[in-house]
């Protein structure tokens, strides 16, 4: 019977670790955010990189050039990092819909997908990390939410096997 309680809670507690917030949660929440308006032109982006504790790994500023033709929109990132690297990302993202788009870039593996409602965006993708930090596939549960017509909030879980290995925070400012 010990055992049997013991698995009944092992499990309830894995499935509760499963449990996230729908995008659909933030349906009502306005400035409504769509991609293809909020990242058109330039944005600026602050972000730092937590471990699992909380201590600041790293630091950076990101400057995106972004535009769309159509339904296809391109967001060219540019990466200074705190520890004097500077990286660059070239994300491809096209709206299948109303509320749902898919991305690609060189370091994603696969396709990312997001789901945009009301003020909020949740964007899930694969990450490949740069070799000098392991080289290793890490999942991104990355959400991003409109403040203002000119400034949205991101926070990223990074997770590997389940098990969360850090956070990623950013605030976007548009320019113009």
């Amino acid at each position: 019977m010990k055992g049997t309680l013991l698995a009944t809670f092992a499990a309830a507690l894995t499935l509760a670790g499963c449990t996230t917030v729908a995008p659909s949660a933030y349906r009502a929440e306005r400035p409504v955010l769509d991609l293809t308006q909020y990242f058109n032109g330039t944005v600026d982006g602050w972000g730092m990189v937590q471990d699992r504790s909380g201590k600041v790994l790293r630091r950076f500023h990101v400057v995106i050039q972004a535009h769309w033709r159509g339904d296809v929109g391109t967001l060219d990132e540019t990466f200074d990092w705190s520890d004097g690297k500077q990286e660059k990302r070239v994300w491809t993202i096209t709206r299948v819909d109303a509320n749902r788009y898919t991305g690609t870039a060189a370091d994603v593996v696969g396709t990312a997908n997001g789901e945009a409602q009301g003020n909020a965006l949740q964007w899930r993708y694969v990450l490949r990390l740069p070799e000098e930090q392991g080289g290793w596939h890490v999942d991104l549960d990355d959400w991003m939410y409109l403040v203002d017509d000119a400034t949205m909030l991101n926070r990223s879980v990074i997770t590997k096997f389940g098990i969360r290995f850090g956070d990623i925070t950013i605030a976007f400012r548009k320019r113009g």
